[in-house]
């Protein structure tokens, strides 16, 4: 999601939210807000618009009864 403003009769973007949405047993939420907290200093378009956009991230821990992957 993103917000868009008008200056000098041009769209430019301000503002980037991004929403990760992850779905995953109750089990591994501990470990899903680690790793969010932790991937955008590693994430190439993050890391190349953050100078110049505002950028936020929120996780989104969908609920799963499934097992994890082996």
């Amino acid at each position: 999601m993103g917000e868009i403003e008008l200056e000098e009769h041009v769209l430019v973007i301000r503002r980037i939210h991004v929403r990760l949405r992850l779905r995953a047993a109750e089990a591994h939420r501990e470990t899903a807000a680690r790793v969010h907290g932790i991937f955008a200093d590693k994430c190439p378009v993050y890391r190349s618009l953050k100078a110049a956009i505002q950028m936020t991230t929120e996780l989104i821990l969908e609920s799963s009864t499934e097992t994890a992957l082996p």
